[in-house]
């Protein structure tokens, strides 16, 4: 209720002053929450934001993977790699995240600049990548890789905003809500990929696509 009641002034502060993410975690550190991220998001665009994103990415999944299998070159080995992955997992939330890792590679784009993997913590290498990290996803394995994560979460500036999301396909969901919520611009070697979620998976502002983003729609829907 607090939160609704200081939308206005706190969406002034964010396009007026565009604080860094830093100040706005300690100024604001009800908005780095998933519920929270969720209601920001539908605030600012009257469109729910997690059910929208995951729901949506299902709907295209088949018509995804069917441009996946079609692509060539060496984008189209490292798809395959993608599809193989998936093939051997069928949980659902793994599947999603094959796909939004297969969209950054089908747009020419490296998918380790949106999620990055680490071993277990070594904790000075660790905190050593998360500082030079603009944004991101990190996930940290456990040295058996039949096992869970033992953490994901979300970095912006190099500070770690989220942590202990449940799986990744959530975490770029809530990555995508604070790109709206905190007014951030996408980053340049992810803004197709980022471009592509907003305007073609979630239908946001979809009238003007760029080159890349617009090919992709069309063969999307041939």
């Amino acid at each position: 209720m607090k939160m609704e009641k200081t939308f206005a002034y706190r969406r002034l502060e964010v396009i007026r002053d565009a604080p860094m993410v830093q100040d706005l975690h300690a100024r604001w550190p009800a908005l780095f929450d998933v519920s929270e991220i969720n209601a920001e998001f539908k605030r600012i665009t009257t469109m729910p934001l997690q059910s929208r994103f995951l729901s949506q990415l299902d709907v295209l999944s088949d018509k995804l993977l069917k441009l996946f299998e079609k692509r060539g070159g060496q984008l189209g080995k490292k798809l395959q790699n993608i599809l193989a992955q998936m093939a051997q997992n069928d949980d659902c939330d793994a599947g999603r995240e094959c796909i939004i890792k297969g969209l950054c590679v089908y747009l020419n784009e490296d998918p380790d600049n949106l999620v990055k993997e680490y071993v277990e913590k070594d904790d000075a290498l660790f905190h050593k990548s998360i500082e030079e990290t603009m944004v991101g996803i990190y996930v940290v394995k456990p040295r058996d890789a039949t096992d869970s994560p033992e953490d994901i979460g979300i970095v912006l500036e190099g500070q770690m905003v989220m942590q202990d999301l449940d799986n990744v396909a959530l975490a770029a969901a809530m990555l995508f809500g604070l790109m709206y919520a905190l007014n951030l611009n996408y980053p340049p070697e992810l803004k197709y990929s980022f471009e592509v979620l907003q305007k073609v998976v979630m239908e946001l502002d979809g009238t003007t696509l760029s080159k890349r983003a617009q090919v992709l729609k069309n063969r999307l829907y041939e």
